[in-house]
């Protein structure tokens, strides 16, 4: 969910609710389904030759604060934990191909959107949501793997607080076109292993791209402060913009 904080990050950062749809659901609002995701699920898959590796639990070399300066997030057994404000990549990108792992507190404080909130932002705009919805009710596009304040998940895949669940994800940025309009990128997310957004458009039409100052072709990764201590770990994407080397 959006908080105030983020939005120092170089006035590229999405006002939701705005240009993408409506934040909150009324009383009629059908929250999606619960999915059990498999017990079997294994975190910790090593990255890819060709990923970039973002956080590999040994420091934050990649990242710097919301502000420009040095990360305050707190490293504990591998992970990092939310601390001090937002993080974004020092790095910007594309098209990517995105895994990370994240896990609300064990101990549960408040409800709704108070409670393990996060949030991965690409290029800075487009929010997938990290909220504890483990038999949590907040509005559906408000929850976790939602594309925040547009597009609610197929089904809640969400595992107990505490324990470590995952996200794969393909973004594909709105882009120009030769005659000078905007074509729209989508979303295809996995929440622990479980289709939960498929090749949802991002709208790129003239309201959204003018909220933005335009499309941009690149742009940081960024992890949300909302006030919880929210843990992430093993972190990697693809260029899938990239050209191929001979």
């Amino acid at each position: 969910m959006k908080r105030s904080g983020i939005l120092s990050l170089a006035s590229i950062t999405l006002l939701a609710g705005t240009c993408l749809g409506t934040l909150a659901a009324d009383s009629k609002d059908t929250p999606p389904p619960v999915v059990t995701p498999a017990a079997t699920f294994s975190h910790g898959a090593g990255a890819p030759a060709d990923a970039v590796v973002l956080f590999d639990g040994k420091d934050l070399s990649a990242w710097k604060g919301e502000n420009g300066g040095e990360p305050k997030w707190k490293l504990i057994e591998g992970a990092m934990q939310v601390n001090g404000g937002g993080m974004m990549t020092k790095e910007e990108f594309g098209d990517i191909q995105l895994h990370l792992e994240w896990a609300s507190p064990s101990e549960v404080k408040g409800d709704g959107q108070g409670r393990g909130n996060s949030g991965v932002y690409f290029q800075g705009r487009y929010e997938i949501q990290v909220l504890d919805s483990h038999q949590n009710p907040t509005y559906s596009n408000g929850q976790a793997a939602s594309f925040y304040g547009h597009s609610a998940p197929l089904v809640n895949a969400s595992r107990k607080p505490g324990e470590w669940q995952s996200y794969d994800i393909v973004f594909h940025a709105p882009k120009p076109t030769a005659d000078g309009k905007v074509e729209a990128g989508s979303f295809t997310v996995f929440h622990n292993g479980v289709l939960v957004q498929d090749h949802i458009p991002i709208p790129g039409g003239a309201s959204a791209a003018a909220k933005f100052n335009g499309v941009t072709p690149k742009g940081p990764l960024v992890l949300q402060d909302h006030g919880n201590p929210v843990r992430y770990r093993n972190i990697w994407l693809r260029k899938l913009d990239a050209k191929p080397t001979k």
